[in-house]
C-alpha cells in the first residue's frame, strides 16, 4: 500500500525505513542552514526531533529560511519549525528548547540521541556542542561559514583539519585542536567570500523590521554577513542527506 516514504523506501529499503523513523536528531539552530537540515530529515522519514533555536521568525530571513513567511515573522523559530513538522508527518516527535544554546547550558542530549547536527553560529557553542556529543559517543556533523557565499557547488563533506578557505573552519581548527578533538565531520565551502561593501551593511538593529526582543541576537555583531536563497539550504540538504546516510549504514 501506497504511504508517504514509498518512493523513499525504493531506494533505500523498508529497513532503511524503519532505522530512519526509530532516529532521534538534534538540531541546534534552526536558521539558513538548519531549517533546511530538519526539511531534508523529516520528509525522509526521520520522526523523533530536538530542535533548540532561541531566535524568532524576523523579515530577513524570509531570503532563506524555509521556515520564514510573512506568517510567521515575530513566531519562535522552534515553534515554526515544530508545526511544519508535524504538517508533514503527524506521528513525529518533537522536543522543543527556545534558548541560546551556550555552555553554561543545561544538558539536552542523552544515550536516546542518534545524531547532533550543528548549525549555530556561535564559535564557543559549536565547540560546547562537540564536547558534549563525543562525551555521549554521539555522532555530530557541524556547518561551516555560509555568509558571503554565492556559488552552491563548491560545498564539500570533510573532516575539519582538511579544510581551507573558510575563516570559521580556520577559527574551529585551532580550538578542536587546543581541546585534543582529533577529528569533526563538517560542510564548508572552498568559495573564497564575497567581498561585502561595509558601507551599506548595517546591523539588524538599524535596518530590520523585526519584532523587538528578536534584535538582541540580530545586532550581536555590527556588520552582519550577505546571504541568498540558494547556499544556506544547499548546504542544510547537504547535511541532511549525511545525518541519512550515517543512519541507515550504522
Amino acid at each position: 500500500m501506497l504511504n508517504q516514504f514509498s518512493r523513499t523506501e525504493l531506494l533505500i529499503g523498508k529497513e532503511g525505513i524503519e532505522k530512519l523513523n526509530k532516529a532521534k536528531v538534534a538540531v541546534f539552530g534552526i536558521g539558513g542552514v538548519g531549517s533546511f537540515v530538519v526539511e531534508g530529515l523529516v520528509r525522509a522519514g526521520i520522526e523523533n526531533f530536538i530542535l533548540v533555536d532561541d531566535d524568532k521568525v524576523c523579515l530577513t530571513n524570509l531570503n532563506r529560511q524555509i521556515i520564514a513567511t510573512r506568517n510567521t515573522v515575530g513566531k519562535n523559530k522552534v515553534d515554526v519549525a515544530k508545526e511544519r513538522i508535524l504538517e508533514i508527518n503527524p506521528d513525529a516527535n518533537v522536543e522543543i528548547h527556545q534558548e541560546f544554546f551556550m555552555p553554561d547550558s543545561k544538558e539536552i542530549l542523552d544515550e536516546t540521541v542518534d545524531y547532533v547536527v550543528d548549525s549555530v553560529d556561535t564559535v564557543t557553542a559549536k565547540i560546547e556542542l562537540v564536547i558534549r556529543a563525543n562525551k555521549l559517543n554521539i555522532p555530530i556533523i557541524s556547518s561551516m561559514g555560509t555568509g558571503n557565499k554565492l556559488d552552491p557547488t563548491k560545498f564539500e563533506v570533510t573532516d575539519i583539519y582538511k579544510t581551507s578557505v573558510c575563516p570559521l573552519a580556520k577559527v574551529m581548527r585551532k580550538e578542536l585542536r587546543a581541546r585534543g578533538i582529533e577529528k569533526l565531520k563538517v560542510v564548508y565551502s572552498k568559495e573564497e567570500p564575497v567581498k561585502i561593501d561595509e558601507t551599506s551593511n548595517s546591523s539588524c538593529k538599524n535596518n530590520c523590521i523585526c519584532p523587538p526582543d528578536t534584535k538582541r541576537k540580530c545586532s550581536i555583531r555590527n556588520q552582519v554577513p550577505g546571504s541568498i536563497s540558494f547556499v544556506p539550504s544547499v548546504a542544510g540538504l547537504i547535511i541532511a542527506g549525511e545525518v541519512i546516510k550515517d543512519i541507515i549504514n550504522k
